[in-house]
């Protein structure tokens, strides 16, 4: 039986519209995990022709305006909470933060190109500044590890798109194991101009003539203008908790005020399916709030470790803090578990599972970096909140409390297991 032509038609315009819905969502998810995307990145080509569409919808839910031309794109991603203080560069210290700083400066006032002796020289002498000198930072590229953060920047550099090496070896500068070790590399200025993503130019406060805090400063940076009606004002509340849930793991109702808290309650359901339409996560909504959920973890910075030893102990955390929350969980307040508590629930641990974990976290007195690790992990994830000396279990904790774990030999199968494969 033939098919009708209309028939036809109808199938392709699906799979037409079905592609390019696929391909929104790769654009859109490629711009959280690469807000500042060069013309290389895979998906760039998808994020420019999709420009219009996701510049409306950045614009509308989130207030995040997104540039595109052919030379690089750029999301300018704020953040709906200054309070977490886990975000950042991975393996960036303060002093390499300050080392980024001022190689973007200095790759500013250069030509098209530059090789890496010559952005070492000039922040050298950028570094000896008297006002950062007065604030403890030194740098002299005198030793191996300040050449190694000096390459660590370029590396960064490179990965946002704003250099791009053409002749050299990085490796060589750090060990200086040949005369003449360097690297050369093209600026691309478009996308050096959009590194910063701030409503003010950190540079704009005169603070000699007006001192204010680091928090004044950092709060000004992304300060944004809300419009003095009703209007305004929930706009300005659906584009934090947007922004909120688009990079959060998880927003809770308590870590709200009372205005936004009433806003997400009522809208958290309309909310969360706009944006899952458009980024393809799955949202959890529960008693205690909402979480995006990212299924094949393709945006998702941070993740519970899946191997490994610091994945099975911080599992094992996971379990004995769920634990003490529901131990606890008749109190009016919830009390704490104090950190040298969870140290010492490893070093039992370790009696039961040492034998499986790595060397080092074998030898006595590894409990106390084991815990730092795991604790810091699981705050990262926002399923628990350290104060002071002491972790405070989050509701979200729950859905890693997986009872106690059966530990196998080799060939062996849980009779559950068993049970299936015979089925």
């Amino acid at each position: 039986m033939k098919r009708k032509p209309g028939a036809d038609a109808r199938a392709i315009g699906e799979l037409q519209r079905n592609h390019q819905q696929e391909e929104l969502q790769e654009a859109f998810r490629a711009l959280l995990v690469m807000p500042l995307m060069a013309p290389s990145h895979p998906c760039f080509s998808a994020v420019r022709r999709n420009a219009d569409v996701l510049q409306g919808w950045f614009n509308r839910e989130a207030g995040w305006p997104l540039y595109s031309d052919r030379e690089g794109v750029r999301l300018h991603k704020r953040p709906g909470s200054l309070e977490d203080d886990t975000r950042g560069f991975k393996d960036f210290s303060k002093q390499t933060y300050v080392l980024f700083s001022l190689a973007c400066a200095v790759l500013e006032r250069t030509d098209l190109q530059v090789t890496l002796v010559v952005l070492g020289t000039e922040l050298l002498r950028l570094a000896a500044e008297p006002e950062l000198a007065s604030r403890g930072f030194t740098f002299t590229l005198q030793s191996q590890h300040e050449r190694r953060e000096l390459v660590t920047v370029c590396k960064k550099l490179m990965e946002l798109g704003v250099l791009e090496r053409v002749v050299g070896d990085e490796e060589a500068f750090i060990h200086a194991s040949s005369e003449g070790a360097d690297a050369l590399y093209d600026i691309h200025r478009r996308l050096l101009a959009g590194v910063i993503a701030a409503a003010r130019g950190p540079s704009t406060w005169p603070t000699e003539a007006l001192p204010i805090s680091f928090d004044e400063r950092l709060n000004a940076l992304v300060e944004e203008h809300v419009p003095d009606s009703d209007e305004g004002r929930r706009t300005a509340m659906r584009h934090m908790l947007t922004r909120r849930l688009l990079d959060d793991p998880v927003v809770y109702f308590d870590d709200l005020d009372e205005a936004p808290r009433t806003y997400f309650v009522n809208q958290r359901g309309p909310l969360a399916a706009r944006l899952c339409e458009i980024s393809g996560l799955v949202p959890e909504q529960r008693a205690e709030g909402c979480a995006l959920v990212d299924e094949d973890g393709a945006v998702t910075d941070i993740s519970m470790p899946s191997e490994g030893t610091d994945a099975h102990v911080t599992l094992l955390v996971a379990e004995f803090l769920c634990q003490a929350a529901r131990a606890d969980s008749s109190n009016e307040v919830q009390r704490g578990v104090p950190l040298a508590d969870v140290a010492a629930f490893i070093a039992s641990a370790r009696e039961r599972f040492g034998r499986l974990w790595r060397r080092a976290a074998r030898e006595p007195g590894s409990e106390d970096e084991l815990a730092s690790m795991a604790v810091g992990r699981l705050a990262m994830l926002r399923l628990l909140r350290l104060s002071g000396a002491e972790v405070m279990p989050m509701p979200a904790l729950a859905r890693f409390s997986l009872g106690a774990p059966q530990v196998l030999q080799a060939g062996e199968r849980t009779a559950a297991s068993t049970k299936s494969s015979e089925n």
